[in-house]
């Protein structure tokens, strides 16, 4: 998603009950924003975010002798002078936490012809439980010492974090560029393309009650074995697999 950056942070009052711990974090402009929506004051349609257009990358990061990545669609050049770019990753994830660590990262630039097992790989399990790279030819190590994804991507960059803002449920991190280079000129992989051609497609579930379906992983919510109503969940509850909100789910 897109982020217009406020200046500075605001003392905010303790969140009410019904608002989401972590609240008092944000900066003063998104905390608005947020408590407002939250509040029903103000008209939001989300389905008008899936209009916003989004390339796919592999984020990566090394700390001491761990390496891993992860897939985002939160990657952009925001100055040219100095160049920087910033990236947007859940608190989540693992690469996060060594991306707060080592204050480095790189971003591999997905190309169309990116296959369902990167997505795979670097998205749908965690770095935490498993070594993502263990066994894979598809990385070449930068001149930073992070690995970068050669398999079927356009470009990589090297970046030197210069900032980070805390969003709450993500961090923000504002970089500058070290090292970029081009690696194929096929076209870059976007959000439309992954799932008009990327994604597989999977048959209904069936199931006694209602499935709600990612649309991102595929994984499903199966009221009936869940036993709790999928609209009866937290606001902020994320989907297991690929850490995406509940907006990002369907009905099958």
């Amino acid at each position: 998603m897109i982020f217009v950056v406020g200046e500075g942070f605001h003392p905010l009052p303790k969140a009410d009950s019904n608002e989401r711990e972590g609240a008092e974090t944000l900066p003063y402009n998104y905390y608005l924003l947020y408590k407002y929506n939250l509040k029903g004051d103000i008209n939001m349609n989300e389905k008008a975010l899936f209009s916003l257009s989004y390339g796919l990358f592999v984020a990566t990061a090394k700390y001491e002798e761990k390496d891993n990545g992860c897939i985002i669609n939160t990657a952009m050049q925001v100055t040219s002078v100095p160049n920087q770019i910033s990236i947007t990753i859940n608190k989540n994830n693992y690469t996060t936490e060594l991306i707060k660590k080592s204050s480095k990262f790189n971003i591999s630039v997905l190309s169309q012809k990116a296959p369902f097992s990167i997505f795979e790989r670097f998205g749908f399990q965690c770095g935490k439980d498993v070594d993502k790279f263990l066994g894979y030819d598809g990385a070449k190590r930068a001149e930073n010492g992070i690995l970068y994804v050669t398999e079927e991507t356009n470009a990589y960059f090297s970046c030197s974090v210069v900032k980070e803002i805390d969003l709450g449920t993500h961090i923000l991190f504002i970089a500058s560029l070290d090292e970029a280079e081009v690696l194929s000129d096929i076209p870059s992989m976007t959000y439309e393309y992954y799932f008009a051609n990327v994604k597989p497609k999977k048959e209904a579930p069936k199931s006694e009650g209602r499935v709600w379906v990612c649309k991102i992983c595929g994984y499903t919510y199966d009221e009936s074995i869940e036993k709790v109503k999928f609209e009866d969940l937290p606001d902020d509850w994320v989907c297991p697999l690929c850490k995406h909100p509940k907006s990002d789910f369907e009905l099958a």
